[in-house]
């Protein structure tokens, strides 16, 4: 998939994982990587951005398998910024759709 797609519509997917529940950074790699494929790194560095943004907060908790997991939950503000983004996907496919199917 042409990685300009993926780029933009990667905030959309990490704020719909994290509406349905608190998760770590791996296993929202792994939820994405079933639909999409993505490298790790991406996703690191978005967490970071949209955690600064106030769109999430985070807690550790004890993991089984190691270390303590560092989870995101997201915020009413970043609930508020997935409603607007859905919309705008929305609106977005809606156009590319009639653009590629040649209907109006």
């Amino acid at each position: 998939m042409n990685p300009q797609f993926k780029k933009g519509v990667l905030n959309l997917c990490v704020l719909a994982l994290l509406e349905k529940k608190d998760m770590y950074g791996y296993e929202l790699v792994q939820a994405i990587s079933t639909q999409i494929e993505i490298s790790e790194g991406a996703v690191y560095p978005l967490l970071r951005r949209l955690t600064k943004d106030g769109l999430f907060t985070t807690y550790l908790m004890e993991s089984t398998e190691g270390p303590p997991r560092k989870y995101y939950q997201i915020t009413e503000q970043g609930i508020e910024q997935l409603n607007s983004l859905r919309d705008e996907w929305e609106s977005f496919i809606s156009g590319v759709n009639t653009l590629i199917q040649g209907s109006e």
